[in-house]
């Protein structure tokens, strides 16, 4: 389940492009992952060189207590090998690393298809039909119960009409509850 979850937050806010390639700021992601797995951690590993002066960065990301190891060469804007790269080319690439490493557990790992969009089969009347009878069960026990089941729905933009549709109802009923 936690991979889904991952995978249906809407990335396309958030990406950059350059050179035509579309990129995830890392700071983005690290922020979107410790939201949903405060325990999220990860460990690069020590670069490895190639006889061409080219080099390879690695790191080890875990979420939800899975470890994904991923690599990625040293690169230049072209994405080709750069031979002997320095200190700040060898940084940008760990952390487009850590980006593809965290894409692995799931969030904007459509980018990496080519896709502009996280799969979502759903259309607003069926995701409320799968939900709603949740989020009223939710509400009926009051605003923590709701804020839990709220935190795991789905991330994505038929997740946020159908709270916009039904949201500030579902407050207002698990306040009610609150108040007694």
């Amino acid at each position: 389940m936690n991979f889904q979850k991952l995978a249906s937050i809407d990335v396309n806010e958030h990406i950059e492009k350059k050179a035509g390639l579309s990129y995830l700021s890392w700071a983005w992601a690290v922020d979107q992952i410790m939201r949903q797995d405060p325990e999220a951690n990860w460990t690069f590993h020590e670069p490895q060189s190639f006889a061409d002066g080219t080099m390879m960065v690695s790191v080890t990301v875990t979420v939800f207590k899975k470890p994904i190891n991923m690599h990625l060469p040293v690169m230049d804007h072209r994405n080709k090998a750069i031979p002997n790269p320095d200190a700040f080319a060898i940084n940008k690439a760990m952390m487009r690393c850590l980006v593809k490493a965290i894409a692995c557990h799931g969030l904007g790992l459509y980018i990496y298809a080519g896709e502009d969009l996280p799969s979502n089969d759903m259309t607003l009347e069926e995701f409320t039909a799968k939900y709603l009878d949740k989020m009223q069960e939710a509400a009926a026990n009051g605003t923590e119960a709701l804020r839990k089941a709220y935190s795991e729905l789905p991330t994505n933009k038929v997740a946020k009409q159908f709270w916009e549709a039904e949201g500030d109802a579902l407050i207002l009923w698990a306040k009610g509850v609150d108040n007694g």
